[in-house]
């Protein structure tokens, strides 16, 4: 493929402007060459900005366009599985933002159909690019940990849109599956899935505490994995404080990531405690969209595929599930 990655972004919206479209439009070999938004002022802006070639407010017609090569769908979460599989039965290469699908049943659907096709498939959990998650993923692989025992995640933040905010249809189930579990719930579980595997059991609470929606806005979380670690996670959307962190325990070291997306890591073996920078990207798709753009070109899987994403929603169905019968659900 000695041209440029052509891609046809579809949804313009705010992660879209802030480094969707920056990434597709500054990786080696790739070029944002259309962008689709049933709302042409958005979509014409991003394009305007990025030099985009053509702008669509059909994504049908947009997939009938021979120059397009690959499509990026960054829409709300309920039209990802849909306009995924339609875009690979168009003969592009397809890659979705997280989470996959709304449910685990409907995560099959894309894997099903990524099974069936050569075209390269992958979803958006770019934080398994972050050079911390790469030291993570070497310590486990070193034994640096010893035996795994527990791992902590918690987020929680203040998300209130107001009904006519562009973002409300997060807090809407229909279109977005769920509240922060779904949201930010989904990068941490991801995390954990690609280090240490899909969790054995869960058990979890979630509530609608200070909003009016029909998704929650707080969770508690305990899993196990295999092997008995114990894993705590809680993830809110209705403090105005802030709070994002990761770790690892083991029986010989532990690593604290805090806050997990941009802060220092804490490296404790023993009673030695080191301090490591390693920060992301400055755009963190960026990563994301370039190891996309070389297994297009090598020909080869992209590093999450629709399979690997599947697992994620396998897992949030679990949580849902166990709080809503009150109980513990095996996976």
């Amino acid at each position: 493929m000695p041209d440029d990655l052509k891609w046809l972004l579809v949804g313009a919206g705010d992660i879209a402007r802030k480094r969707v479209a920056p990434a597709l439009a500054g990786t080696d070999s790739s070029r944002l060459y259309a962008v689709c938004d049933n709302v042409v002022k958005r979509a014409r802006e991003i394009g305007g900005e990025f030099g985009s070639e053509s702008i669509f407010t059909d994504y049908s017609e947009a997939l009938k366009n021979d120059a397009v090569d690959a499509v990026y769908i960054a829409t709300p979460v309920g039209l990802h599985v849909p306009m995924a599989i339609q875009a690979l039965e168009a003969g592009k290469h397809v890659l979705v933002e997280k989470p996959l699908g709304l449910t685990a049943k409907e995560a099959a659907l894309a894997v099903e159909k990524e099974k069936e096709t050569p075209l390269v498939t992958g979803c958006a959990y770019y934080r398994r690019f972050y050079p911390g998650y790469r030291m993570l993923r070497d310590m486990l692989a070193e034994g640096e940990f010893g035996k795994i025992v527990l791992v902590r995640m918690a987020y929680f933040s203040n998300f209130d849109p107001d009904p006519d905010d562009p973002k409300y249809w997060r807090v809407v189930r229909s279109k977005s599956g769920g509240g922060p579990i779904s949201d930010m719930g989904t990068h941490m579980f991801d995390a954990i899935i690609g280090l240490l595997g899909l969790p054995e059991s869960v058990q979890a609470m979630t509530a609608t505490i200070d909003r009016d929606w029909d998704v929650e806005d707080s969770s508690s979380i305990l899993m196990r994995l295999e092997g008995g670690a114990q894993v705590t996670a809680s993830f809110h959307w209705n403090s105005k404080t802030w709070v994002h962190m990761f770790e690892i325990v083991g029986t010989e070291a532990k690593v604290l990531w805090q806050p997990y997306d941009s802060g220092k890591i804490v490296k404790t073996v023993g009673r030695n405690v080191e301090e490591i920078e390693l920060p992301p990207a400055a755009n963190v798709h960026q990563p994301l969209v370039g190891d996309f753009v070389e297994a297009v070109r090598e020909g080869r899987r992209a590093q999450v595929t629709f399979e690997e994403a599947a697992k994620t929603n396998v897992l949030v169905d679990a949580v849902y599930r166990a709080a809503e019968k009150h109980c513990e659900v095996c996976l």
